[in-house]
């Protein structure tokens, strides 16, 4: 964690200064992943999560799609969420979870550029927000996101069709369909931190390299290209390594661009699911969250 807390440090002690005159609100937004479980619009249900008295961030809320249907379909849900407190002087902190690292992603390439009505941060009970004063902005206010076991790169359990194949949402999760979806690289300069679990069993045989059970190294690392390859703990030498970071992976292969890596799990103890109690890789974003969202 300490590797980049001096700069965010610099960017919440930049914004407070700023916006303090115009009284900005702080948020922190939950995206969930595959399988949903929480009411959409309803920023105070975290079912998918877990209890929702949990410390997960200043002001959180649970921005909640159905986690079943596609990215485009189900997307209007956090346009809203974004507009209602990420807009005016209010600014977010993000984490999402799985597909949820899609979602966000899909977001920002397609939507992060266009003009959004300033909110008035008090949603009613469709999850929608009312102008606050009739002016636009560009985009969204948005210091960071954080990425749980990211799908950002699709698994290959999608290719494979170990997944319900009449979920909708499984033809997005697909290795090939994810990379294509939206430029990854523009994340309209927001930095996407990510912690990549390794503590995979059961599908090791169809998953490419280190993974948690459901996603691979080379998604939940943020590795650019059009497919996904081999990435592995560096006391594995089958594989390249997944480096800490921004940097290129062993063998050279890019991350995306504004992706950093900030954790590795090379004692292979942290798997992609929640269980209903903040667990995986979530509970070390939700801890990051305690401690930098604020």
């Amino acid at each position: 964690m300490g590797r980049f807390l001096p700069r965010r440090f610099l960017v919440v002690l930049g914004i407070a200064t700023l916006a303090g005159a115009a009284l900005a609100t702080n948020y922190s937004l939950w995206i969930n992943g595959r399988t949903g479980g929480g009411v959409a619009g309803n920023y105070a249900d975290f079912t998918y999560w877990g209890p929702g008295s949990t410390a997960a961030g200043v002001n959180k809320k649970a921005v909640n799609w159905d986690g079943y249907n596609r990215i485009s379909d189900q997307n209007y849900l956090i346009r809203n969420a974004l507009d209602c407190y990420c807009t005016g002087p209010n600014w977010c902190y993000v984490a999402v979870h799985s597909a949820g690292n899609l979602m966000i992603g899909y977001t920002l390439s397609m939507y992060g550029g266009s003009a959004r009505y300033k909110k008035n941060a008090t949603p009613g009970s469709d999850g929608t927000c009312a102008n606050s004063d009739g002016t636009t902005q560009t985009g969204w206010n948005i210091k960071w996101v954080d990425v749980a076991a990211g799908a950002a790169g699709g698994s290959e359990l999608a290719n494979a069709g170990d997944w319900a194949l009449s979920e909708p949402l499984v033809a997005d999760l697909k290795t090939a369909t994810a990379r294509a979806m939206y430029d990854h690289n523009n994340t309209r300069g927001k930095m996407f931190y990510l912690w990549a679990g390794a503590k995979g069993t059961a599908y090791s045989f169809v998953l490419p390299g280190q993974d948690d059970e459901a996603i691979a190294y080379h998604s939940a690392g943020g590795i650019s290209g059009s497919g996904g390859g081999s990435y592995c703990n560096p006391s594995d030498w089958l594989c390249n390594d997944l480096t800490l970071g921004t940097a290129a992976a062993e063998g050279g292969k890019a991350k995306w661009t504004n992706h950093s890596v900030v954790f590795r799990d090379t004692s292979e103890a942290y798997n992609h699911y929640t269980n209903g109690n903040w667990q995986g890789t979530v509970g070390l974003v939700r801890t990051d969250m305690v401690n930098f969202a604020k």
